[in-house]
């Protein structure tokens, strides 16, 4: 299976012949100085932000810049018909190793956000990962994706629990990645100072409007008015987040499905070690893109060791950071399987819809696949850490 990823320059330049240049940035900041640009203050804020004085979001980017790639030359791999970027996660095939993160709320950005991801992601082969906070339905969603997987946030309510996962694997999914770093939120100023929380004004919680058990903790259905939709977000305040959830507590997921399941927001491998014990299929290292606790180690820098403690008994996939192409080549050199990739494509929403999604997942995409050329790698089986030149 060759990969044509690495097309996408060529096809720039000989736009280039015609007078065509792109419209969109070509560079995660760039697109990300766009959407700041046109973005309303409080989706961009919602997006951009990270905890507190946002030291752990920097750390991210900062450690890349201490693991170095190590090229290896004259093994023909730069020919990209010899490639293979392909890889199996979990049952999911994919092109790439690479799904978009689970990301919130997309509503603010652009009106059916989740299901733009969802297709554009299909089209290019690659997987998603979709929100429990998301303002598409998991139905909506399913029907639009092709290789998908559910993000439970798992609320203080145990069948409302199950029925996510059941509405899931009935549309499709592929795996349930339970997130377990966001019991509550963290200390957002960006947010804070705008005083602007999306989901006390209704949004993002179209999985709990939609949902049989939520609704029947309802005294009126939301569609009926302002203040019935009020007393919705007051049950859904009561019911976001779990804080007495426990690695054991993954037995009763395994009750509810056959799925796949993937323990997101691990940094520590003490906690990757348990929840591998009690079920869990796969870890995501990661510090929720900086969002949660500020100070918080890299997540490039965590991933090593987890891989150390259970790679040889789970997938170890890696999320937090990852803006270039380069940037998946070094994650995949430390170990994990395969990424999660947050921010630029969501900017690329907000600024240009399907369009923009599509641009940058190509932009991750291609680049990705050159620097697997150009670093002597005809598919990920030659990506380990022999690529890898540390430099502190």
């Amino acid at each position: 299976m060759s990969s044509s990823f690495a097309g996408f320059q060529h096809e720039i330049y000989l736009g280039g012949l015609g007078g065509t240049v792109p419209e969109l940035p070509m560079t995660a900041a760039g697109l990300a100085h766009r959407a700041e640009e046109l973005l309303d203050p409080a989706a961009y804020a919602y997006v951009a932000g990270s905890a507190s004085a946002e030291r752990t979001a920097a750390a991210n980017r900062s450690a890349f810049d201490r693991q170095r790639l190590l090229p290896r030359m004259l093994r023909g791999a730069t020919d990209p018909a010899a490639r293979d970027l392909s890889v199996e996660v979990l049952g999911t095939r994919l092109a790439a190793p690479v799904l978009t993160a689970p990301i919130g709320v997309l509503e603010l950005l652009h009106k059916g956000g989740e299901v733009i991801a969802a297709a554009a992601t299909k089209e290019l082969g690659i997987g998603t990962v979709l929100s429990t906070a998301a303002s598409s339905t998991i139905e909506e969603v399913g029907a639009a994706a092709g290789e998908w997987w559910f993000q439970l946030y798992w609320p203080a309510d145990d069948e409302l629990a199950r029925s996510f996962v059941r509405r899931a694997e009935r549309a499709g999914a592929k795996a349930i990645v339970v997130t377990v770093d966001t019991p509550t939120l963290g200390w957002r100023p960006r947010d804070l100072e705008l005083a602007h929380l999306p989901f006390l004004h209704g949004k993002g919680i179209a999985n709990y409007l939609s949902d049989p058990v939520f609704r029947s903790k309802l005294a009126t259905p939301p569609e009926e008015g302002e203040d019935a939709m009020r007393a919705a977000i007051l049950v859904w305040i009561s019911l976001f987040g779990n804080h007495s959830l426990r690695p054991a507590d993954l037995a009763r997921l395994r009750e509810w499905t056959e799925l796949p399941i993937v323990v997101k927001g691990i940094l520590h491998p003490d906690d990757a070690r348990q929840v591998v014990d009690a079920g869990a299929d796969a870890v995501v290292v990661s510090n929720h893109g900086g969002r949660q606790v500020d100070g918080a180690i890299a997540a490039l820098d965590a991933l090593p060791t987890i891989v150390a403690t259970v790679g040889d008994r789970a997938d170890v996939l890696f999320d937090s950071g990852i803006r270039t192409g380069s940037d998946m080549l070094t994650a995949l050199a430390l170990g994990a399987k395969a990424v999660l990739y947050g921010r630029p494509w969501v900017y690329g929403l907000g600024i240009a819809g399907h369009a923009g999604v599509r641009h940058a997942l190509r932009l991750l995409l291609a680049d990705f696949d050159t620097a697997m050329g150009l670093t002597g790698c005809a598919n990920l089986a030659e990506v380990d850490r022999s690529l890898i030149a540390t430099v502190r």
